[in-house]
């Protein structure tokens, strides 16, 4: 048996990760990444997956699920004894991701802008010997969001709703952020001190809001709660969107102008 060659990644925090030869069993924690390992070719090397990590089907009934994104079951991840380690710096908990440093190979991303989620694609496809897939793929996602169509919905002022109990927006300095930019809309809570903040009716009336976004994740927005918001914003347009595609930064990017068009369309 030959010695395999470790070699040096460094991940979206800037940490230096030691890489022993072509990683072989992976645990991702994240869906949106996990969804871009299977697409580039990895359907062996996934052992570990989180209950969130749902597509492709055929992956989700087939993987070990080793708890939510923020609250992993540590035991299930030492039994599957990982070579690799895929987290991401806002979607799990820095304690478990601070914990599972000690005792595996961790790599983190870090994803505000498609650049970042590029990036990611580019040094985990590195990572795998999947460099060929990850560029093909990359090249596909910037072909289609070249297809984007937003010069009418420049002046639409939008909420971008991602809790209830409290009410939860999207604010600053996140992926979703710049998904509404690249629709050409105008977050409202853009300029907000929180990436995610917690909001009133009465904050939001005072914005003047043309557009309210439900979404379908983290917190399953519904029809049923669409009244709600209308008897509030009688002068807003109010949808339940797919959070996917807003905030899921993998090879999902791919299919998500046609629906960003779609969505553009319907207001």
């Amino acid at each position: 048996m030959g010695i395999s060659e470790i070699t040096i990644h460094i991940d979206q925090l800037g940490r230096e990760v030691q890489i022993n030869g072509v990683p072989e069993r992976i645990i991702s924690l994240v869906p949106s990444q996990t969804e871009f390992l299977w697409d580039i070719g990895l359907n062996t090397e996934i052992v570990g997956i989180t209950k969130f990590c749902v597509h492709p089907d055929v992956l989700f009934q087939s993987k070990t699920r080793v708890g939510g994104t923020k609250n992993l079951d540590l035991g299930k991840i030492k039994k599957l004894k990982p070579d690799l380690i895929i987290c991401n710096k806002e979607e799990n908990q820095k304690e478990q991701i601070e914990f599972l440093m000690e005792y595996y190979t961790v790599w983190v991303s870090d994803i505000n802008t498609l650049d970042d989620a590029f990036d990611m694609m580019q040094k985990l496809g590195k990572i795998t010997q999947k460099e060929e897939a990850s560029l093909a793929l990359i090249t596909q996602i910037r072909q289609q969001f070249e297809l984007l169509a937003v010069e009418e919905s420049k002046s639409h002022k939008v909420a971008y709703f991602i809790w209830k109990d409290p009410y939860m927006v999207s604010g600053s300095n996140n992926f979703i952020d710049f998904m509404l930019e690249k629709c050409g809309l105008v977050n409202v809570f853009k300029n907000h001190e929180l990436r995610y903040p917690s909001i009133t009716f009465k904050e939001l009336a005072n914005l003047g809001v043309d557009l309210i976004f439900l979404s379908s994740e983290p917190f399953p927005f519904a029809d049923k709660h669409i009244k709600e918001f209308e008897l509030e914003f009688v002068n807003a347009k109010v949808r339940i969107v797919d959070g996917e595609f807003f905030s899921w930064y993998g090879s999902r990017l791919a299919l998500a102008p046609k629906y960003l068009n779609d969505l553009l369309k319907s207001i």
